[in-house]
């Protein structure tokens, strides 16, 4: 018997069939799981809604993770359309090129709060809305990297993101545990995905 049959997990985050978020669709497919994604930007509809189709997932939604309204929206959308979730997987972040190239010292204020906001915040956001949704427990699962911890080159502000990311997991594991809700961040190797084509020298 599949493992996670009966559970519902939603995806926020896939980009393309080299993302590690759909990796982990085709996991949790193979697992028995029934699926929903979000994506970011509306170009990135014409890539999602094919794999989508792959995984027997009909619930796909576009979400701005800057905007509180919005993720309110997907995540009403996703009552309407599961009842309850169990597992919320956050596959999200992003620095503007500008920010990842030259030195860290010269990050631009606009720059961080961007990073910060897309790459950290949204997975708080997303949480406080998912909690609701998960009445016997589940799992929150966002996605981190070695530059969280060590300097790596050309990922500037996104390192320091992501180990705000890697905090913001512990203190909502402190505030969710109590309700059955697990929070973890899975910190990946080097694997080339879209997102890592942005920072240099990387191949």
């Amino acid at each position: 018997m599949s493992i996670l049959a009966g559970k519902k997990a939603l995806i926020f985050g896939l980009a393309n069939n080299r993302s590690i978020a759909w990796g982990i669709a085709q996991a949790l497919h193979e697992q028995g799981a029934e699926l929903g994604f979000s994506y970011a930007i509306p170009q990135l509809e014409k890539r999602v809604l094919p794999l989508a189709e792959q995984v027997g997932a009909t619930f796909v939604e576009k979400c701005d993770v800057t905007s509180d309204e919005e993720i309110a929206e997907v995540f009403a959308k996703a009552k309407a359309h599961f009842g309850t979730i169990d597992i919320l997987v956050h596959a999200i972040a992003f620095a503007q090129q500008s920010e990842l190239e030259g030195r860290f010292v010269d990050t631009s204020r606009a720059g961080w709060a961007q990073a910060m906001d897309i790459s950290a915040y949204s997975l708080v956001a997303m949480a406080r809305e998912a909690a609701p949704l998960m009445p016997d427990g589940g799992s929150i699962i966002t996605l981190s990297y070695y530059g969280a911890e060590k300097v790596v080159p050309h990922y500037n502000v996104m390192g320091v993101a992501k180990a705000a990311l890697e905090a913001s997991v512990r203190y909502l594991a402190a505030d969710l545990g109590p309700m059955g809700i697990r929070v973890n961040a899975i910190s990946a190797g080097p694997i080339k995905t879209l997102a890592a084509a942005g920072i240099a020298g990387f191949r």
